[in-house]
């Protein structure tokens, strides 16, 4: 069995009104990832996500792309405790 991780990133950039939590919702979604994302008043994202070491890895190399509007400029990444309540990928409010 795959043992399950979570980790937390704060993205910095122009990543609000750009699109951004949908990006994250939908890519988080298609790598099997359950999670959430949501914009923090400082004007970053952030982004908590449940899944194996390589399904992290690939959300975090898109968090670095960004969808098309975005401007990237920072993503930093801790660990953090697996939260079993969280069952799919959303964005949070």
């Amino acid at each position: 069995m795959i043992k399950k991780l979570a980790r937390r990133y704060i993205v910095r950039g122009r990543v609000q009104g750009v699109g951004f939590r949908y990006f994250v919702e939908h890519t988080g979604t298609a790598l099997g990832l359950s999670g959430w994302t949501r914009n923090l008043d400082d004007g970053t994202v952030e982004v908590y996500a449940i899944g194996n070491d390589k399904q992290l890895s690939e959300l975090e190399g898109a968090l670095w792309k960004g969808p098309r509007m975005s401007d990237v400029r920072g993503v930093a990444a801790s660990e953090d405790v697996v939260d079993s309540s969280v069952r799919s990928f959303r964005i949070r409010s």
